[in-house]
């Protein structure tokens, strides 16, 4: 039987979360490890300066007390996993798209990343929202559960199809399952980023801001991930855990000289 570790960044609460609970059910053994409150864009980060609680669910389903994605998975390999690794990692089923450069932001891959940094095959898969008629966002995760039960089973009957350090980010239209025009391999979009923030002041007069909620904006890619899924494709995005970037090291070399 296959042991798949499941983990997210939405909290454990989140229908996400049980979706690709549902999802995955029938393909082994699951050991769920989720944040106790919402975590999103927390990155990569773990948590160094308080000590962290597991907090029993159900059966092997656990909320880590005011955990990171990335101290869920570090933790269940440190301790739930001790003696053996899972065949399989999975952060998600995420609210909301992880696309082009906001994978550096989330939560979700990061949980996926802590696992590929382990050796450990794992998948980050994200569901893209669509504005409803009251300006809202509305979602479900019937397509992003087909997708993640039919890549986990290609990768138990397959194998992984990346190399060691590296980890598959999926990204899912939202549309229905038989709408879907398949896979599409992709890179990651360029997103366009800037500084806003909504200011706000309290009743006693001291400023503060909430940030979000930026325009979702992006400059056209060539095979892009976010063309892929705003076209009715399922899109999958190799990503690996070195920044390196490998194509300035000559230029670098020569500019120091």
């Amino acid at each position: 039987m296959k042991n798949i570790l499941i983990t997210n960044d939405d909290g454990y609460e989140a229908d996400g979360l049980k979706a690709l609970i549902e999802a995955l059910k029938p393909l082994g053994h699951l050991t769920i490890v989720a944040p106790s409150t919402e975590k999103s864009s927390c990155g990569h980060s773990l948590t160094l300066t308080r000590p962290l609680k597991f907090i029993g669910i159900g059966d092997d389903f656990y909320k880590l007390d005011d955990g990171t994605p990335s101290d869920c998975v570090y933790l269940a390999l440190h301790s739930l996993f001790a003696d053996y690794p899972p065949d399989l990692v999975v952060s998600g089923i995420n609210r909301g798209a992880n696309l082009g450069e906001d994978a550096t932001y989330s939560g979700t891959v990061a949980g996926a990343m802590e696992a590929a940094l382990k050796g450990i095959n794992a998948v980050a898969i994200s569901q893209f929202m669509t504005k409803d008629n009251n300006g809202g966002y509305s979602y479900d995760y019937d397509l992003a559960a087909k997708t993640a039960r039919e890549i986990a089973q290609k990768i138990f009957e397959g194998g992984f199809p990346l190399p060691p350090r590296q980890l598959l980010n999926i990204n899912v239209p939202h549309i229905r399952p038989d709408r879907c025009k398949g896979w599409k391999i992709a890179v990651g979009s360029r997103r366009v980023y800037n500084n806003e923030a909504s200011r706000r002041v309290n009743p006693r007069g001291e400023e503060y801001f909430w940030l979000g909620s930026l325009p979702f904006d992006f400059i056209p890619t060539e095979n892009g991930d976010y063309e892929a899924v705003t076209s009715g494709y399922v899109s999958i995005t190799p990503v690996m855990c070195d920044l390196t970037a490998l194509d300035s090291i000559e230029t670098l070399q020569n500019w120091l000289k």
